[in-house]
């Protein structure tokens, strides 16, 4: 699937500083913890909880975070639609990269038990 080249500069440009607020609201909203969302991050990323905080101090664009980010192997597992768009069938890798982390939360939020949103079973 083709998302647009605007959409894709757009999901780029963003800062995970102007997005984290927002997942932890959504996760906390839905009675899961904000330690709960980092384990998800960690597990997509391989970011600690001290290199999560130093690319939201720094305003690291989404770009710039899954260019340091080391993709957990079983990422391709994430599959599904988010916003849209069917996650395995997006051809730009960035803006997959980003709804595989947005399909995370979003699993997290509606209750999901930890073991199936870390592919683990």
């Amino acid at each position: 699937m083709n998302t647009k080249p605007d959409h894709d500069e757009r999901m780029a440009k963003l800062t995970f500083a102007e997005v984290y607020p927002h997942y932890v609201t959504k996760v906390e909203k839905k009675d899961r913890t904000k330690a709960e969302l980092h384990q998800v991050i960690t597990w997509l990323t391989g970011f600690n909880e001290k290199t999560m905080q130093k690319h939201i101090k720094d305003k690291t664009t989404f770009q710039q975070f899954f260019q340091k980010a080391k993709l957990n192997p079983n990422a391709h597992l994430i599959t599904g639609v988010i916003c849209g768009y069917r996650i395995e069938e997006i051809e730009n890798p960035l803006t997959q990269q980003v709804r595989y982390l947005d399909k995370l939360v979003d699993e997290l939020a509606k209750g999901r038990k930890m073991e199936k949103i870390l592919r683990t079973e």
